[in-house]
């Protein structure tokens, strides 16, 4: 349920009725955008009384909120949530990149991308120290030397960093990595989307490759109903009947869930194409639906990457891309964040 508040109301009035509500049990959200303040109630809303609420004189309107998932909901939030990691935003008319090679090899590699597309436009860098594969004898990452080579990178060219959870055991270790991604795996790893939503700190949320949007939006209330409200979205293809491609990329998520939610949204080309070649099109196509960013796999020597090699660019090919890029922003009215 959603009450909407009548402009320069009185605050003795606002204090009264939250003090009413929270009697009842509810958790409540207030929000002051740029036409309208709202005040988001979640919770047993069944024990309001509408007319009594509408009644009172600093409401606008009451209205219910029929979609399952609350906090994310753009009924509840009006304005785009912008997500601040270390001064680079995600949202709010920003198109933010995030590069870096699926998984860390050691640190000569991992340093040399990162230098490389921090020069081309790249805000945060990306990398896999824990790797989910299919295969149990495939490379895994290198785990926690992984990690401890992504914080001296980040150290070394001042980039944010972003990186994959994959147990909640492992949570203490990533108290100083930027922006936690939940991989589609575990994107319906429930008690994992718990914890995390105990935190303050930005994670990164990739739609399963099976599911639904709806079932996305509810992971994501899973992390905001704990108190963390630093989501940002991510549409990295899902699984159908069609073979060509790794995955298909769903390129009508992006202005749907832009409909649907305040949380910014961004688009992984290089797991939904599966072809490095494909990358740069999709790329363009994502700015293009709306995304506010994208999260691409480069890596230095593809040819010999220990994991997704045939989906990654070369640095190369990312600045290319790049300088592409900036017409699409241009035409769509994004601000490119370096």
């Amino acid at each position: 349920m959603v009450i909407i508040l009548k402009q320069n109301h009185e605050q003795r009035q606002l204090d009264n009725l939250l003090k009413w509500l929270s009697e009842l049990n509810l958790k409540m959200t207030l929000v002051k955008g740029e036409q309208s303040t709202i005040l988001g109630l979640i919770g047993d809303t069944s024990v309001v009384d509408i007319d009594m609420i509408k009644a009172i004189d600093i409401v606008e309107s009451v209205k219910r909120i029929q979609e399952p998932f609350k906090a994310a909901n753009r009924k509840f939030h009006p304005d785009d949530t912008i997500i601040d990691v270390a001064g680079r935003k995600i949202g709010g008319g920003n198109f933010t990149l995030v590069a870096g090679p699926c998984s860390i090899e050691s640190r000569e590699q991992i340093l040399d991308i990162a230098v490389k597309v921090k020069s081309c436009g790249a805000a945060m860098l990306r990398g896999g120290a824990f790797k989910p594969r299919t295969s149990p004898y495939a490379f895994q990452g290198l785990r926690a030397e992984g990690l401890e080579l992504l914080h001296e990178t980040k150290k070394e060219t001042g980039l944010p960093i972003v990186t994959e959870i994959m147990n909640v055991n492992h949570i203490d270790m990533f108290a100083n990595v930027d922006v936690i991604q939940v991989g589609a795996r575990n994107m319906q790893h429930f008690e994992l989307l718990k914890e995390l939503g105990r935190l303050n700190k930005p994670i990164l949320l990739k739609r399963g490759l099976a599911n639904t949007i709806e079932e996305l939006l509810m992971s994501a209330e899973y992390i905001m109903s704990g108190g963390n409200k630093n989501i940002i979205l991510c549409e990295r293809g899902i699984r159908t009947f069609e073979t060509y491609t790794r995955n298909t990329l769903d390129l009508s998520a992006i202005p749907l869930l832009k409909e649907l939610t305040h949380l910014p949204v961004v688009v992984d080309p290089s797991h939904s194409t599966g072809i490095s070649r494909l990358v740069k099109p999709m790329s363009l196509a994502a700015a293009a639906a709306g995304a506010d960013g994208l999260i691409i796999e480069v890596h230095n020597d593809p040819s010999h990457a220990l994991c997704d090699g045939a989906q990654s660019l070369t640095p190369d090919a990312f600045a290319e891309l790049v300088g592409s890029l900036n017409n699409i922003l241009q035409a769509v009215g994004k601000n490119p964040v370096y």
